[in-house]
C-alpha cells in the first residue's frame, strides 16, 4: 500500500487555485463536434497552451500520436505524447521537464492498473498532483478517468445490484478524494459495482460517466457536465445503512438512505454542498 502522502490530493498553495480535474466516459467524439476535448484545450491556454498526453493505459503504441494530433487540430499550441512504459522511463528528465511546463495533462483509456502500477508512486505522479494544485487543467479518458481519483475501481463485474466481494478498489492518482468514478456507466451498466464501492467508502461521491460524457470539476469542487450523455451522481452522506460489513462474498448489499441524480449536459452537483442543478430550461 503506498503511503498516504503518495495518493493524496496536492496541497494548493496560497496565491494558486486549483485546476481543473475532467474525467470522460470513454468514446468521446473526436471528429464531429468534439465539444469535450475541444473545452479542455480552452482550459488548457488555447494557442498559448502546452498538453502533456500520457496514454500508458493503451498497449496501442500509436495512441498517444493520435492525440497529440487531435490536440494540435483542436488548435493547442503545443502537445506531446509522453510515452511510460516502464516504471525506468519516469526518471526521463526531459520529459519529466515537459510535463512541469505543461498548461494540461491528458491520460487516454486503456487499463487503468497500467497506469498505476507504472506510475504510482513516481516523481510524475507527483508531478501530475503538484501541477493540479497549482492550476493546471488534468483530464482522462475511460481508464484515465477513474485513475484521477484517490480511490480507484480496479475490478467490478457489471449489473445493477451491489454484491459483496465483486469490486476491487486501488489506489489512484490522488488528485481528489471527493469522488469514486466509474466509466461506460450506462453502456456497461456498471451501477451495482460504483454502489458496492460506495459501500466499502461512503464518503466519496460516486460519479458514473456515460460514454462521450465528461464531469468538469472546478476549483470550487462543482462538477459541470458536458457532452451528449448523462453523468450519474450517487450521494452517500445520507447513507443510514449498509450491510457490506457483516454480507457474505456473492451476496446482495443492502443500503439505505442514497441519494442519487442524472444529470445531462448543462447540469451541475456541488460537492461541498451535495446540491445538484439541472440544466438551464429544465427549470419549472
Amino acid at each position: 500500500m503506498l503511503p498516504a502522502h503518495e495518493m493524496a490530493p496536492a496541497k494548493v498553495p496560497e496565491t494558486a487555485r486549483r485546476g481543473y480535474i475532467m474525467p470522460v466516459g470513454g468514446a468521446e467524439k473526436k471528429d464531429e463536434e468534439p465539444v469535450i476535448l475541444r473545452r479542455f484545450v480552452e482550459l488548457c491556454g488555447g494557442v498559448d497552451g502546452r498538453i502533456a498526453v500520457i496514454p500508458t493505459a493503451s498497449e496501442l503504441e500509436d495512441t498517444g500520436t493520435r492525440y497529440e494530433r487531435l490536440f494540435l487540430e483542436l488548435g493547442v499550441g503545443k502537445a506531446r505524447s509522453l510515452d511510460y512504459r516502464r516504471r525506468t522511463d519516469t526518471e526521463n528528465p526531459d520529459w519529466l521537464q515537459w510535463l512541469r511546463d505543461a498548461t494540461g495533462i491528458f491520460l487516454t483509456g486503456g487499463n487503468q492498473l497500467r497506469i498505476t502500477t507504472i506510475l504510482g508512486g513516481t516523481p510524475v505522479a507527483r508531478a501530475i498532483r503538484s501541477a493540479n494544485a497549482r492550476g493546471v487543467s488534468v483530464g482522462g479518458t475511460s481508464a484515465g478517468a477513474a485513475v484521477l481519483s484517490e480511490h480507484m475501481v480496479a475490478f467490478g463485474e457489471s449489473g445493477a445490484t451491489p454484491v459483496a466481494g465483486r469490486v476491487t478498489l486501488a489506489p489512484g492518482l490522488g488528485l481528489t478524494n471527493r469522488v469514486v468514478i466509474d466509466q461506460h456507466f450506462r453502456e456497461r451498466d456498471r451501477i451495482g459495482r460504483l454502489l458496492a464501492a460506495l459501500a466499502l467508502n461512503p464518503f466519496a461521491v460516486g460519479v458514473g460517466l456515460d460514454e462521450d460524457t465528461a464531469a468538469f470539476i472546478d476549483p470550487d469542487d462543482v462538477i459541470h457536465v458536458v457532452g451528449s450523455g448523462a453523468v450519474t451522481i450517487i450521494d452517500a452522506n445520507g447513507l443510514e445503512h449498509s450491510s457490506m460489513g457483516s454480507a457474505e462474498d456473492g451476496q446482495a448489499i443492502c443500503m439505505t438512505g442514497l441519494r442519487l441524480h442524472v444529470l445531462p449536459g448543462g447540469g451541475s452537483f456541488d460537492l461541498h454542498h451535495r446540491i445538484a442543478t439541472p440544466p438551464p430550461g429544465t427549470l419549472d
